[in-house]
């Protein structure tokens, strides 16, 4: 499990409880960016929702932080329901503020290290179909949409995957 890595100016760890409040701030002025007509209010309570993955037996939530600030996040598990050798990558955000300087790019590189360390063959993720920028990112880091899994009308998230392995 990833304690701490630093990477020139960054710090890529683990988060820690204390800092679900900072990092659901995160999560929803990144999800802003790819819902045209705001965010909807679905009553989900993301700072308890973060908590839980924070605290989550079968996962890890990563963050970059940079200048005392977290500007990144991913949060991942293992689910029952899939083969074991398979991660679900659930969020993965970084601050607008903050798009293309690395980031992303660096915090992916330690999933990858991270699932690879524990033995991960596949990933997979769900990404908006609005959400451009996070499929062009995706696809620059090698996720293909799932064949077993086609995105149908009306889907409003495509699955894609990933070989953890490189392979």
């Amino acid at each position: 499990m990833i304690v701490e890595r630093v990477t020139g100016s960054r710090v890529i760890r683990t988060v820690v409880r204390a800092e679900a409040e900072a990092v659901a701030a995160l999560h929803a002025r990144a999800r802003a960016t790819y819902y045209p007509d705001g965010v909807p209010d679905d009553g989900t309570d993301w700072r308890a929702a973060w908590l839980g993955a924070i605290e989550r037996p079968n996962g890890q939530v990563l963050c970059v932080v940079e200048g005392g600030r977290i500007v990144g996040l991913a949060s991942f598990r293992t689910v029952d329901a899939v083969p074991a050798d398979t991660v679900d990558l659930l969020q993965f955000h970084v601050d607008p503020d903050h798009w293309r300087s690395g980031i992303g790019t660096a915090l992916h590189t330690a999933c990858l290290e991270q699932w690879r360390a524990d033995g991960r063959r596949t990933a997979v993720l769900s990404v908006h179909v609005d959400n451009r920028r996070a499929q062009a990112f995706y696809a620059r880091q090698g996720w293909l949409p799932d064949p077993e899994r086609p995105l149908a009308e009306g889907d409003h998230h495509l699955i894609l995957r990933l070989d953890v392995r490189g392979e």
